[in-house]
């Protein structure tokens, strides 16, 4: 069952393909800010899917987060979450990743609960708009 205080954790070595200036969100070699956010949202996406029905998932819909400190290509990063409040569909999480110097980012994360086919169903209707 899904109650508050699932926790969640997922981690990854920096790659030069993870850097901001590959990725184009700036213009130097550390880990870029918008693979910071895909790990927050791996982590909490993944730390809630066992408890969903069959054929459901999470997407995420808010972001409120600060990337405090930069991490140089081949230093492991990790992520922690935790489901601080459930209303509904719409899911919040409190995350913070770290580097093996310390905290790199913190902040709040908001998923909702959605059917995986009728999502993406609706995404690909807008193809006839």
């Amino acid at each position: 069952m899904l109650t508050v205080g699932i926790e969640g954790r997922q981690e990854q070595m920096v790659s030069d393909a993870m850097t901001a200036d590959k990725i184009g969100s700036g213009s130097v070699p550390v880990f870029a800010t918008p693979m910071m956010v895909a790990l927050m949202e791996r982590t909490c996406s993944e730390s809630v899917q066992p408890w969903l029905d069959a054929g459901q998932t999470t997407v995420g819909v808010r972001l409120d987060i600060s990337h405090l400190s930069a991490t140089p290509v081949g230093m492991r990063v990790w992520c922690k979450s935790e489901l601080t409040e459930i209303d509904r569909r719409r899911l919040t999480f409190r995350v913070a990743t770290y580097d093996e110097a310390g905290l790199i980012g913190e902040g709040c994360h908001e998923r909702f609960i959605v059917d995986a086919d009728a999502f993406v169903l609706k995404a690909r209707a807008k193809h006839s708009h």
